[in-house]
């Protein structure tokens, strides 16, 4: 089938929209590697986090954050547990295991659940504010939230792991107890890249609702030594800055993750679906006229408490 439809995944076949039905597929893959008939932690973790990101967990206000959105999370969550699955599946090194793998199906879930702001919160308007310290507040709750769904013993290793996702310290001062979660880390760091890189309307969302999120965050201005240097001047400019961070993800992807994301291929019996369509979408920007003013017609959708 050519055409894909906005609300499904790179394969056209499950909606990362509807928890669900990504939740029915992570978790077959789940009872196809462990040959388990009930994966409860799973189930929980789902819902957790459906409630959470609808505003009806306990303490948070619900998402706020319309590009790190439900579907975000998702569609990142289908990826890692590809990812896994690939890796199981390939034999490349030491076995996951069941436990790992819903640990980093739950990482998945809730790596960036530090956008959302809590109930009490009177200082911040919106979650993306929160954008240069999500990856540590995502820490802090899977610390306190792992041992009520019994994974308590990686309570505090979550934490670590979640960075992988994110550019608050450099991948290679990460610290692990052991190279297994390092491993889990590289995955979890690659299928945030390549899930959301590879989204039918990564354009439209990036111009439309990241960078409203890089304004919110403060990070389309730095300060320097010399003075305040601007990052981006516009959405359109984040747009064209996009095969520039391509090249950057690209590199993070093979030099500080691993070339983890090649798992997917283990997956997909030699096929890489989420390279293609990210390739694709860097192709529309390299080939279309710097004089020209972009013109992006898909309309992403929307899984916002509204």
């Amino acid at each position: 089938m050519n055409f894909r439809r906005s609300d499904f995944d790179v394969t056209n076949r499950i909606n990362t929209t509807d928890p669900v039905c990504v939740k029915l597929e992570v978790i077959r893959l789940y009872r196809a590697l462990y040959a388990r008939n009930q994966a409860p932690m799973l189930n929980q973790a789902f819902d957790d986090v459906v409630r959470l990101y609808r505003g009806m967990f306990p303490g948070y206000t619900g998402c706020d954050t319309e590009y790190h959105d439900l579907q975000h999370i998702l569609d990142v969550t289908l990826a890692m547990s590809r990812l896994l699955d690939g890796y199981e599946r390939s034999r490349a090194g030491p076995a996951l295991g069941e436990r790992l793998f819903q640990l980093g199906v739950i990482c998945a879930l809730f790596h960036d659940m530090g956008y959302i702001r809590r109930m009490n919160d009177t200082r911040h308007a919106n979650g993306a504010e929160y954008t240069t310290t999500h990856v540590s507040r995502g820490g802090k709750f899977l610390r306190e939230y792992l041992p009520t769904i019994g994974m308590e013993d990686y309570a505090d290793v979550a934490g670590a792991v979640l960075h992988f996702t994110g550019y608050e310290q450099p991948v290679d001062t990460i610290r692990v107890p052991d190279p297994i979660f390092r491993l889990v880390g590289s995955l979890l760091g690659s299928a945030d890249i390549i899930a959301q890189m590879s989204d039918r309307c990564y354009l439209e969302k990036c111009k439309e609702r990241l960078y409203p999120e890089f304004v919110a965050g403060g990070i389309t201005r730095k300060q320097t030594e010399a003075g305040e240097v601007v990052v981006f001047e516009s959405a359109e400019d984040l747009i064209r800055k996009t095969p520039s961070f391509f090249r950057n993800a690209a590199r993070r992807l093979d030099e500080d993750l691993g070339g983890a994301h090649q798992y997917v291929a283990k997956h997909f019996n030699g096929a890489n679906p989420y390279m293609d369509a990210l390739k694709q979408n860097i192709r529309f920007i390299e080939t279309h006229p710097q004089d020209e003013d972009l013109v992006l017609r898909r309309h992403p959708p929307n899984t916002t408490p509204q």
